[in-house]
């Protein structure tokens, strides 16, 4: 693969740190562009002139250049393509998954709007520690790309995981993950997600429990195949920062259905993952509904649905992609609303299912086609799923649907 990607090369304090010489000189070999950061730790270990010998370039090692310039972590951030951190230590991984900021590899990681990748190094049982395992889970669920550790013989004498990959595989992980990435190049996904909000007066509303999470999630997988996304966002507290994610922000059903047909005839995937209110208040009070009576009642008419609607106007090269969230009957509604909806798939989520669902970290789901198909993605983490139910969509709309990729 004739790269000419820029990774930014970050060093940590491993005994590891040796493996990294060898790994940038196999990435410029390969028409990599590279520059090095290392913390003051990895400078025990390996010195910056075994890196800097390589390159046009100094290796990056404090928050300030020589100039004085304290502004280096947000040009190094927005210059990569990637951010590798090759090793990388439980110290690190600590503070990067709480978000602790104190040399140059931390705030550049807080600034960065590329992806991550972590390739671990350390002692066997400190791999296997209960505190490094919560971490790394963390770092994940914000999307950090974990490249495996190896296995066999550790600097302590002991046998097991926590090597950090060879610089060969790290090499080939890059190449497939960046050929991965062009999978949707030159294609446009439309994803709605979060709840919406009826008014019913100026100060209140009705709406739902949804976080946004797998919406926002499943956006981040599709950018992260090369798509440009258009987001389609109730209110929620979460964000991304992706440069080929546009979000644009709605509170009710009427602005999402507005937002959704506006962009819906130039998308190739729309994936309608939002949990849309299907009732508002027929009428919204002007001033604070006051408490004087014991009984309020309100008057409700149906939303327009915005699945619906995009169903009838779906074209053949166009994957429309439906979410369900059932209680009840799961599997015969799902259907049901797929057909209905003249859908190419269903997503359903169950309420029964422990860890699924709203507010929750992890998912649980079931993807049915209009063939009656039925794939069952077990419980893992929305970050994880979604990159899961991206790599399915990609091949069934690569082998099912009109391609054009000049477009």
């Amino acid at each position: 693969m004739s790269s000419s990607k820029k990774i930014l090369l970050c060093v940590t304090g491993s005994i590891a740190a040796y493996k990294s010489v060898f790994l940038l000189r196999l990435l410029l070999k390969n028409d990599y562009d590279v520059k090095v950061v290392m913390t003051q730790s990895a400078t025990e270990f390996v010195k910056p002139l075994s890196f800097s010998a390589f390159l046009e370039d100094p290796v990056y090692t404090g928050l300030t250049d020589e100039a004085g310039d304290w502004t280096e972590h947000v040009k190094l951030a927005l210059w990569a393509d990637l951010i590798l951190i090759a090793p990388i230590t439980a110290q690190t991984i600590s503070k990067l998954a709480n978000g602790a900021c104190d040399n140059l590899l931390s705030a550049i990681y807080l600034s960065a709007k590329c992806p991550v990748a972590i390739a671990p190094a350390m002692d066997r049982d400190m791999w296997k520690h209960a505190a490094v395992k919560r971490n790394l889970d963390l770092l994940k669920k914000d999307g950090v790309l974990e490249i495996p550790v190896g296995s066999g013989a550790l600097a302590s004498g002991l046998e097991g995981e926590g090597r950090m990959a060879e610089p060969e595989l790290i090499h080939e992980w890059l190449e497939n993950y960046f050929q991965k990435k062009t999978e949707l190049k030159n294609k446009k996904v439309l994803i709605t997600a979060g709840p919406t909000r009826e008014p019913l007066d100026p100060v209140r509303f009705i709406s739902n429990h949804s976080s946004g999470k797998m919406g926002y999630a499943l956006a981040e997988a599709m950018a992260n195949n090369g798509a440009e996304v258009f987001l389609v966002s109730g209110p929620v507290s979460i964000q991304t920062n992706y440069p080929n994610i546009k979000v644009i922000s709605i509170e009710t059903a009427q602005e999402m259905f507005d937002a959704c047909h506006k962009l819906f005839s130039d998308t190739d995937i729309a994936i309608m993952s939002a949990a849309v209110s299907d009732y508002k208040p027929e009428n919204k009070e002007e001033s604070k509904i006051k408490k004087k009576s014991e009984r309020l009642s309100v008057t409700f008419e149906k939303n327009p649905d915005i699945l619906a609607s995009l169903g009838k106007q779906k074209k053949k090269h166009q994957m429309l992609v439906g979410f369900a969230l059932e209680t009840d009957n799961e599997i015969e509604n799902a259907r049901q609303k797929l057909k209905s909806k003249n859908c190419d798939f269903i997503i359903l989520n169950s309420l029964k299912d422990e860890g699924a669902g709203f507010q929750h970290d992890t998912n649980k789901v079931t993807l049915i086609d209009k063939n009656n198909n039925v794939n069952k993605f077990e419980l893992k983490s929305k970050v994880e799923l979604s990159k899961d139910l991206t790599e399915y969509l990609i091949q069934e709309y690569k082998s099912s649907f009109k391609t054009d990729d000049s477009k």
